[in-house]
């Protein structure tokens, strides 16, 4: 390697730096509630801040057992077949979200605690 290839490569890696500081360095998009959906429909809002246990019930008698604790939401147990909520990684930040699609649950992080929803126009 010559050291224009040096040179180059260390400056790819100064800018990746850079980007990488920026976006998760400097904002806090940590949200400050999750919101629950069943179905499609809002069901809860709870505070991030605030660690609880909820156990979720559904229609077709699906449970899931949703755990706030220390700023995080995580799915930490259901009882559909295939139980890949359980297996996704907790969530704080905004636009974050865990979804188990047997049981039609939502559990996504926002920032305040409206009901209001943007459709995908908006």
């Amino acid at each position: 390697m010559k050291k224009a290839d040096f040179i180059l490569i260390a400056a790819v890696a100064v800018v990746v730096g850079i980007l990488l500081f920026f976006l998760y360095g400097t904002s806090d998009n940590s949200g400050a509630y999750v919101r629950l959906e069943i179905d499609g429909k809002v069901v809860d809002t709870l505070a991030l801040d605030v660690d609880t246990t909820r156990e979720i019930e559904t229609d077709n008698n699906g449970t899931n057992i949703l755990v706030i604790k220390d700023g995080y939401a995580k799915m930490i147990d259901a009882n559909c077949p295939d139980g890949l909520c359980t297996n996704q990684k907790k969530i704080s930040r905004n636009g974050e979200s865990i979804i188990c699609l047997p049981h039609k649950v939502v559990v996504s992080v926002v920032d305040d605690n409206s009901d209001e929803q943007i459709d995908a126009v908006a």
